[in-house]
């Protein structure tokens, strides 16, 4: 069995990063783990997906996310969810994570 880890990071600039943040950390903890710590310096969140791990952090004008899996398809999956919710709720901005 293969013990590689698959990573990407996403970054979109945004004034709404701690609200964004927020709102995806609630979300997410209706059906998973998620350590949301809006008091941190600066605020962040790691939620337990059930194929990889997902660290948000919103500092000053940038909501970033990275993504780790343990394989393609995982992160994959995990990118695919959390571009969907935050395009849900960013609406407004038209806020896509531009990911690498």
């Amino acid at each position: 069995m293969s013990h590689d880890t698959f990573s990407a990071t996403g970054c979109a600039e945004t004034a709404a990063a701690a609200r964004y943040l927020g709102q995806l950390s609630r979300h997410f903890a209706h059906k998973i783990a998620v350590n949301y710590r809006p008091d941190a310096a600066p605020p962040e969140a790691v939620a337990q997906f059930p194929l990889g791990t997902c660290h948000m952090r919103a500092e000053a004008g940038e909501l970033t996310v990275a993504v780790n899996a343990s394989s393609q398809e995982g992160l994959e999956r995990i990118r695919h969810v959390v571009d969907s919710h935050l395009e849900r709720f960013a609406w407004r901005e038209k806020l896509i994570l531009r990911w690498s």
